[in-house]
């Protein structure tokens, strides 16, 4: 008598039906091709992610192995190697746009992984992509400089003149992130477009302290040098026992929507989908969570961060190059970056 077979994801959601021995609920055995493989490479430009490699090893027999990748340096390396019919990782991991950039360029597969049932349909709605995290955007302040009564309680009390001086962040006129989250309050957060300017006038008045990017924003607060620093507040766990608090607790807080997908050359096709597979994992998404701080889309997990699961946080529109380039320069003649 013939055997029947299945597929396998029809596999992977009837063992998480039935809650079969040894098997976490969402059911991420890997299969023989996938353990065969041995491997699954994963390109990204995630931090301290390693916790998660250890763990999906440890879960499955399958070793996961992480190259993290600068924004600057990952569309390049990719389209560099597919190029050359040599592309080395199984997996990949960025801000939305650049894996929808790798998409148009057929360089990624189709995957949709049942890991990420219970997501967001937003978030599952691209065969190619799913979305796993926000990066969020708030502001940082040290409780030991700043009292909680006189933090900002709102985005438009950045541009109060008592912070003017005391304000760190990411240069508006060049980076990607800040000049989307910019433009997200215009189209999320603000009444009209007229109030979000006299917003963003008030805030360059302050004359922030420009760094290159979110991860050099803490340090001043941290020492007492400034007072908030627009940043993100996943570094209330990872910079640890430094006394951070973040605003404003009313929201919502607006980020990049962070992405995954597998690899259309991927050399480990089944060692990759089981990554995935892993990565979206209420399992996986706890470590993220609670060791590194991000916000993940996993329903129920969140970060251990007072306050941040009853606020809203919504991922921003992706900006166009061109879009991003035109922000760039209003934003550098408003701020007097460079």
């Amino acid at each position: 008598m013939k055997q029947p077979s299945f597929d396998r994801r029809d596999f992977l959601k009837l063992a998480g039906a039935a809650a079969l021995p040894g098997l976490p609920a969402w059911a991420h055995a890997a299969d023989a091709a996938a353990r065969a493989e041995g491997k699954a490479t994963f390109f990204a430009n995630i931090t301290s992610v390693q916790p998660i490699m250890d763990a999906f090893q440890k879960t499955t027999g399958i070793q996961g192995e992480y190259s993290r990748i600068s924004s600057s340096k990952f569309i390049p390396t990719l389209l560099t190697e597919a190029a050359a019919g040599k592309l080395t990782a199984d997996v990949v991991q960025a801000p939305l746009p650049m894996l929808e950039l790798l998409k148009e360029r057929g360089i990624l597969a189709s995957y949709r992984s049942p890991a990420a049932q219970g997501y967001p349909d937003w978030a599952t709605q691209d065969e190619h992509i799913t979305l796993f995290g926000v990066e969020y955007v708030s502001y940082l302040y040290n409780t030991q400089h700043v009292q909680a009564a006189d933090a900002p309680k709102r985005y438009q009390d950045l541009g109060d003149p008592k912070w003017r001086g005391q304000i760190v962040m990411a240069n508006p006129s060049n980076h990607a992130s800040t000049i989307s989250w910019l433009v997200g309050l215009k189209e999320q957060v603000f009444a009209s477009e007229d109030e979000w300017m006299q917003f963003v006038k008030a805030l360059a008045a302050n004359q922030p302290m420009f760094v290159a990017s979110f991860g050099p924003t803490p340090a001043p607060i941290e020492s007492g040098e400034k007072r908030i620093a627009i940043s993100m507040p996943k570094y209330i766990v990872t910079k640890a026992p430094a006394p951070l608090a973040w605003g404003p607790l009313s929201g919502p807080l607006l980020g990049s929507a962070r992405a995954i997908a597998v690899t259309a050359q991927a050399p480990r096709p089944a060692a990759a989908r089981a990554f995935v597979d892993y990565w979206l994992s209420r399992e996986a998404m706890s470590l993220l969570a609670r060791d590194v701080g991000e916000y993940v889309l996993a329903p129920g997990v969140h970060p251990p961060i007072p306050g941040i699961d009853q606020v809203q946080v919504k991922p921003v529109r992706d900006l166009s190059d061109q879009e991003l380039q035109r922000w760039g320069r209003e934003f550098g003649k408003l701020f007097g970056a460079r």
